[in-house]
């Protein structure tokens, strides 16, 4: 039997050399990640060689709100980093990295964009021609490209081309997924990164790279939606065909879950986020009724005093927040027209997927099996932090690695016009 090969327009891409090293950063709501990672083999593999991380500060819901704050939470992670990949880097110290972008502040846009070949073979630059044509009416001083990815293609009207190039036809059709992002929000976090004396290399999108670090080539080629669900906002993609097709965000996730808990037993953050580590789930049971928590006071302090709750009540203030991320999730899916593309797979990644129960409550109100998803494609991780939490900074570097042809700039770069007077209009738009 024939293996299935996924319909793929990724453009051919050089492996980064031996040794190169690269550097991913991860700026979430509840947390800073850096990972550093060498290129270990010449098909482009990649080795953690450093790791830092720290909670966050001076970032609420995906949005830098404290350039102060935020700039020495990313210096600290970067120096940390730096420091367990001290002999391998020879005191090197870093210069670009790779940060991701909150999907709070992107646009999913779809395009089609058609391509004249003329009966010749076509070739990667005129699939990069029909990339950049796709980018010219996003480019505005309010949004900022982010992603090209080519999902599907077909010649002269004959659809599921597996492999355009080298095939003869006299027109070629590119349906292509752009991902914008908000251009003063890319703005506060390069400026919190240029601080650190740092240079961003690229943006990628935090649900893209979350698939990217834990998905199987099955569930990309076959139809899934990865959500990641971090401490301020909850990010999801759709990949089929083994492309993003699909992304967006609702502005609720784990840190929301905590202020509920403190509200509704009264009791500081602190606390919250100890007792939903500790006794929450994301589904009663049985046994909950019969199990007492111990639950400080807000702003008394003698904590002798007991307070116990039972942790039906925990449960109680838990699972609806909850069951609402995911009915938002739905219902955008739903908006969005592409609910036959999504397949029947949730992988659910972030810091806040690990909550008791998180699994069965997305698979009861979405109606579809999930599983977590943790790194799998990165050699040295280690067990700390090999984790979904950390799918994300997994993730960027992948991207950088293996999809940097992506890139909006990088096509723009390479692409050469097609004929004669293409290269004339060119030559005039550059000098005149």
């Amino acid at each position: 039997m024939l293996k299935h090969k996924p319909m793929t327009l990724r453009l051919k891409q050089k492996n980064l050399p031996k040794g190169a090293v690269l550097a991913a950063l991860d700026i979430g709501s509840s947390k800073v990640v850096c990972f550093i990672a060498r290129v270990s083999d010449d098909q482009g593999g990649l080795e953690v060689i450093g790791v830092g991380h720290h909670p966050s500060r001076g970032i609420k819901n995906g949005t830098i709100t404290d350039l102060d704050a935020a700039e020495a939470v990313i210096r600290q992670c970067v120096h940390a980093a730096e420091n367990m990949a001290l002999t391998i880097m020879k005191g090197y110290p870093l210069r670009e990295v790779i940060v991701n972008l909150p999907g709070i502040h992107a646009l999913s846009h779809g395009r089609s964009v058609d391509v004249q070949i003329a009966g010749h073979a076509v070739t990667d630059n005129d699939l990069r021609r029909a990339l950049a044509r796709a980018q010219q009416d996003l480019v505005t001083p309010q949004a900022e490209l982010v992603h090209t990815i080519g999902v599907n293609t077909a010649i002269d009207g004959h659809e599921g081309i597996h492999e355009a190039r080298g095939m003869y036809g006299g027109e070629l059709r590119m349906d292509i997924h752009l991902v914008t992002g908000d251009q003063a929000a890319l703005r506060n976090i390069a400026a919190s990164v240029g601080r650190s004396h740092l240079d961003i290399d690229a943006f990628c999108l935090s649900s893209y790279a979350a698939g990217l670090a834990t998905l199987v080539e099955d569930e990309m080629d076959l139809g899934c939606t990865v959500i990641d669900m971090g401490g301020g906002i909850t990010s999801f993609a759709v990949f089929q065909n083994g492309a993003m097709i699909y992304a967006d965000a609702v502005p609720l996730g784990g840190k929301h879950v905590t202020a509920d808990i403190a509200s509704g037993l009264t009791t500081s953050i602190e606390d919250a986020e100890r007792i939903k580590k500790f006794y929450g789930s994301a589904l009663a049971s049985a046994m909950d009724g019969a199990e007492l928590i111990d639950v400080p006071r807000v702003g008394e302090g003698d904590r002798r005093a007991p307070n116990h709750v039972p942790r039906t009540v925990l449960v109680g203030i838990i699972q609806p927040r909850l069951e609402e991320i995911f009915e938002m999730i739905r219902h955008r899916l739903a908006e969005s027209g592409i609910e036959n593309a999504q397949g029947r797979r949730l992988i659910l990644t972030g810091g806040a997927c690990q909550l008791t129960g998180m699994r069965d409550l997305a698979t009861h109100v979405m109606d579809s099996p999930a599983r977590l998803g943790r790194p799998i494609r990165l050699a040295g991780l280690p067990d700390a932090v090999a984790t979904p939490a950390f799918a994300v900074a997994s993730g960027l570097l992948t991207y950088r690695a293996a999809r940097a042809e992506e890139m909006p700039a990088a096509i723009l770069a390479q692409v050469t016009p097609a004929n004669l007077w293409e290269r004339l209009k060119t030559w005039l738009r550059e000098n005149w």
